[in-house]
């Protein structure tokens, strides 16, 4: 047996008994209740970098987007979009499969599989029309899972809201996706730069929604925090929900 071929199977026997004790661990594990109320020990702080984030977004990212928005034709910027989720698809499986949930795993292997194949390398999302749109997840989700808690709520520079949890699971998705590992420079270099560029999309198409949160309210901050709490804690219950539950209801009785 050639060398190379000794350190394949060895390889894939490792990986195969990775995967087992990851399934193993996930499904000895138990997700922590759903977070109430709000805590938030460094408000200001959050304050603090919730304002450069405001600065950043009037002076460069939000008319970055608009001129992005208007200047590229919308079919191209759909080509972006899709192929940003699909290639992000491969981190969403990992943390589908960290999480012991099989059926969504292999549901956004399906579509992965698809839209490769008959998206023309990833550029469509032909899976959505028949059915296999994606289910989402991230290692904060699999943090969850796992029994972590949620954490005192903070703002990342750049990024925005989040929770101490989430943050952790937003610096340890940059290197859960395979196709880091599997593409060589300079294509391993086209996943990430088209997701840079779709953030670019989804401020010019949701751009009167994020105005509404970040510049039309009374208190921004307060608003951004109470939206991004709600939203994430119905997604990790497994609920959904039409409007705002107003969790300082809950919070200040």
């Amino acid at each position: 047996m050639k060398k190379s071929e000794f350190v394949a199977q060895s390889t894939h026997k490792y990986l195969a008994r990775f995967a087992v004790l990851v399934f193993l661990l996930a499904s000895a594990c138990s997700p922590g209740p759903r977070a109430t109320g709000i805590y938030d020990p460094n408000e200001a702080m959050n304050r603090r970098i919730h304002e450069f984030n405001l600065k950043f977004d009037k002076a460069f990212f939000g008319p970055a987007a608009n001129t992005y928005g208007t200047s590229i034709p919308e079919p191209v910027r759909n080509r972006i979009q899709d192929f940003a989720g699909n290639t992000a698809l491969p981190s969403v499986i990992v943390n589908g499969l960290l999480q012991g949930d099989i059926e969504n795993a292999g549901h956004n292997i399906v579509r992965l599989l698809f839209n490769v194949t008959l998206g023309l390398g990833g550029l469509f999302d032909p899976a959505s029309n028949i059915g296999l749109a994606e289910r989402s997840t991230d290692f904060g989700e699999t943090l969850h899972v796992w029994g972590a808690e949620e954490g005192p709520y903070v703002v990342l520079p750049l990024f925005g809201p989040s929770t101490e949890r989430d943050a952790i699971g937003t610096v340890v998705d940059f290197f859960t996706n395979p196709l880091s590992y599997a593409l060589s420079a300079p294509e391993s270099y086209f996943p990430s730069g088209a997701r840079f560029v779709a953030r670019f999309g989804d401020r010019y198409d949701y751009g009167s929604t994020v105005d509404e949160l970040l510049y039309d309210s009374v208190d921004g901050y307060m608003t951004t925090r109470l939206f991004y709490l709600d939203h994430r804690r119905f997604n990790l219950s497994g609920e959904d929900i039409d409007e705002l539950y107003d969790i300082y209801e809950e919070a200040y009785e």
